[in-house]
């Protein structure tokens, strides 16, 4: 790995600087490396950091346990994606507490097409498991990969349904990448590794303590289109990830349960408060999605592209195979904010380009 790697992940490790301030930090200095070089005068002038913060980055050690991590890296077939790197998700990109590292073994294509994530009870119920089953095998016909976070109950129905239906699945983990928990799923974990990935922002050693559970959560969330939420109690990890995902401005879905119903308690709530899409069947998602594109609308594209203007040519250039966000958008054409918003709104309604959750636009 380039020496970079090491001082990015150093960076990751040092005391009170987390993915947003670790991000400022490289942004100003223009390297990892570069911030371990910069004087204490230079970093207290970079807002939100001040003298307390930046005595500690100087006075940092974190470069060797980065050699440590690294180390266990390449003994382990572990790999790293940095938040620059053009590997790098790029929904989690659009998240401003995406992880500055993902850490991960198994597949990188955390940029496809279609990518949902499923939460819910560690309790689950017959009924949640069948519900669960019966939606991943509905979402085998678009080749979605599945996220979950590999916990018992609905997480571990997610993952084993994508498997039995032959689709990727990724499972996050609040620990390091030296360890399963729970063990007893460590063998769901190494079927996961054949058509998929274990994904962390955990280094080796961490210990899957209650406090980084929640902080996984924002990244189930923030890998996938749209979150499912099936079966829930009023409080618990299921509510922080939906809550999570409808802050990140992503469609959450549950799946509507009895009045009554402990376990449904916390689904019924997001719907009733209208923060999740009543859940009955994959025709929703569908919908929400912008997955059923007609037929029609695809045969006339190349002859709408003709039409365009020569400013609408022009965005319709910039985007790759996957979405791109609007300020994505801006900085590659250099327009205003509105003029992009307006030309992109032409282009919607012309049938070239559809917008899915997060204001990220991307070709029919």
């Amino acid at each position: 790995m380039s020496d970079e790697k090491r001082f990015q992940i150093a960076v990751s490790l040092i005391p009170g600087v987390g993915d947003v301030i670790g991000k400022k930090l490289i942004a100003y200095c223009g390297s990892a490396k570069a911030v371990f070089d910069e004087g204490v005068k230079a970093l207290n002038k970079i807002p939100g950091i001040g003298s307390k913060l930046s005595k500690i980055i100087k006075e940092s050690d974190t470069l060797y346990r980065a050699d440590q991590e690294l180390e266990f890296m390449e003994k382990q077939g572990v790999k790293m994606v940095f938040y620059a790197d053009k590997d790098y998700p790029f929904r989690l990109k659009q998240c401003d507490d995406g992880p500055l590292i993902l850490y991960y073994k198994g597949e990188n294509n955390f940029n496809s097409d279609k990518i949902i994530s499923i939460v819910g009870t560690r309790t689950a119920s017959t009924e949640g498991k069948l519900f669960c089953d019966k939606i991943v095998r509905q979402l085998a016909k678009f080749n979605t990969i599945i996220v979950s976070g590999l916990a018992y109950g609905i997480d571990i129905c997610a993952h084993k349904a994508a498997l039995k239906n032959g689709l990727p699945t990724w499972a996050v983990l609040a620990h390091g990448h030296d360890r399963i928990y729970p063990q007893t799923h460590e063998k769901v974990a190494n079927e996961i590794l054949g058509k998929g990935a274990l994904v962390s922002d955990y280094i080796s050693k961490t210990e899957p303590e209650r406090q980084n559970f929640p902080s996984r959560n924002r990244i189930i969330a923030g890998l996938s289109d749209a979150t499912i939420v099936i079966e829930s109690a009023k409080k618990g990890g299921s509510l922080i990830t939906a809550n999570i995902a409808n802050s990140y401005n992503r469609e959450v879905f549950a799946m509507p349960g009895k009045p009554k119903d402990e376990k449904s308690a916390g689904c019924n709530a997001l719907i009733k408060t209208q923060r999740a899409i009543l859940l009955e069947g994959v025709d929703d998602i569908i919908r929400e999605l912008n997955w059923d594109i007609p037929n029609k609308q695809k045969d006339v594209y190349q002859q709408v592209l003709i039409e365009l203007s020569d400013e609408e040519k022009q965005i319709m250039n910039l985007f790759p195979e996957r979405g791109l966000h609007i300020d994505s958008i801006v900085s590659l054409i250099d327009w205003s904010s509105s003029k992009v918003a307006q030309m992109l709104l032409q282009l919607e309604f012309k049938g070239v380009i559809i917008v899915l959750p997060g204001k990220v636009y991307k070709r029919v």
